[in-house]
């Protein structure tokens, strides 16, 4: 459980700073309003799909909760 728990938080570290590096880099590139907001959804989406996946799907599957992922 130690084990999952520390692989957890080395992920969410991991996933934190690629956020900051896009967020970041992101405005520099010359997008159109509608496009920069399009793009900003999208990589909303793909990190709460990131999350569920590499988080907490591992998380619950130690504690028990067998799921078919």
């Amino acid at each position: 459980m130690i084990g999952v728990l520390i692989n957890l938080v080395i992920i969410l570290i991991v996933i934190g700073v690629v956020w900051w590096a896009i967020t970041a880099l992101l405005p520099l590139v010359p997008l159109p309003a509608p496009i920069a907001q399009i793009v900003n959804v999208l990589l909303v989406v793909i990190l709460a799909l990131v999350v569920v996946f590499y988080v907490l799907v591992p998380l619950l599957h130690s504690l028990g909760a067998h799921s078919t992922f």
